[in-house]
């Protein structure tokens, strides 16, 4: 059976866990936490527990771990009741709605000695393993620049729901936070942002477009175009054939450039020249192989092996910390007008 996990917080991408874990290997789902009357049901369909809260839960008996899936604003006090039982947890992203109250949770995991691991599950895709392996092997050479585009349409209907027109819930929050993370999984730390937005196609509280310049601690450079009034293929929803919501487009949405060579991602081209580097020379295309698997389950099954004592966690909560902060800079960026240096 493996490890028993609860997942609290019964909404979609709660139902996306649990759906997870009950493909994953080494892993079996213990019961739902939710309040609602539609989470009880949903345990009912399923044949699992259902408690209303993690207190109850915790009073019948802890399971080995639990997935908090729950709202970002509860994120922290969920996760943090869990840490005080020496339970370990799966949070997902955002860690936290501000980087002061992650870093205090993250603290409190570490002094406590109890796993905290994020959601980014993006990182458990077999294509980002294999993309990170080549730029740690040294196949691109020295990183000297990053492209990453994020170009989708929400439609108006999505914004039927009140919180989603108003501050913290724009597509830098919500969508460029999986960019960021990834970004600096590959090519390591950011040390700096500059940032623009606007909001002139919705007029909302909140920004529908972004233009981001980082600059990596490497020295490397990249710019990111995000926006959700875009009718276009390049974003990471419609490319990595993650999820089958989104149609997928068969296009790229990332590009890493070096001295030796260039990735374009989700596709995972890498070019180089196959002699002298130098743009009169031929360049060639090779198309690396990988296993096309859920990165969700994966990372369940990272999770489960955590608990079991068998693995590491692939995204720490010091992990979401960073990608927090990067965000949280972006932000103040776009509002100043000036260039963030990452703490």
């Amino acid at each position: 059976m493996g490890a028993a996990i609860a997942v609290v917080g019964a909404g979609l991408i709660g139902q996306r866990h649990v759906e997870a874990i009950e493909v994953a290997g080494d892993a079996s789902l213990a019961c739902i936490v939710d309040p609602s009357e539609a989470a009880r049901e949903f345990a009912s369909a399923r044949g699992l527990r259902h408690f209303a809260s993690i207190g109850q839960m915790l009073a019948d008996g802890a399971p080995g771990g639990a997935i908090i899936a729950t709202p970002n604003a509860m994120h922290v006090d969920n996760a943090a009741q869990c840490i005080g039982a020496g339970l370990p947890v799966l949070v997902e992203k955002p860690i936290a709605t501000d980087a002061s109250s992650a870093e205090a949770l993250v603290e409190s995991a570490e002094k406590a000695g109890v796993p905290l691991l994020v959601g980014h599950h993006r990182r458990h895709n077999p294509l980002i393993q294999k993309a990170h392996e080549v730029i740690q092997d040294g196949g691109l050479g020295q990183i000297t620049a990053v492209q990453a585009q994020a170009w989708l349409m929400k439609p108006d209907e999505y914004f039927d729901v009140d919180w989603r027109r108003k501050a913290g819930a724009g597509p830098i929050f919500l969508n460029l936070i999986h960019d960021i993370d990834l970004l600096a999984y590959l090519c390591g730390d950011i040390a700096s942002v500059h940032a623009m937005q606007s909001s002139q196609v919705r007029g909302n509280a909140v920004e529908d477009t972004a233009a981001v310049l980082l600059r990596f601690a490497s020295g490397a450079l990249g710019t990111v175009s995000l926006s959700d009034t875009i009718v276009a293929p390049w974003s990471w929803e419609l490319t990595a054939r993650e999820n089958p919501a989104y149609p997928a487009t068969g296009e790229d949405c990332y590009w890493i450039g070096g001295t030796k060579g260039s990735l374009s991602l989700p596709n995972l081209s890498h070019w180089s020249n196959p002699q002298k580097r130098s743009w009169w020379e031929p360049i060639s295309q090779t198309k690396l192989i990988f296993d096309f698997q859920d990165p969700l389950v994966r990372q369940v099954e990272n999770f489960a092996a955590v608990i079991a004592g068998q693995q590491k966690p692939l995204v720490t909560g010091r992990d979401g910390l960073r990608a927090l902060r990067v965000i949280e800079a972006i932000k103040a960026s776009a509002e100043s007008g000036r260039t963030i240096d990452i703490t």
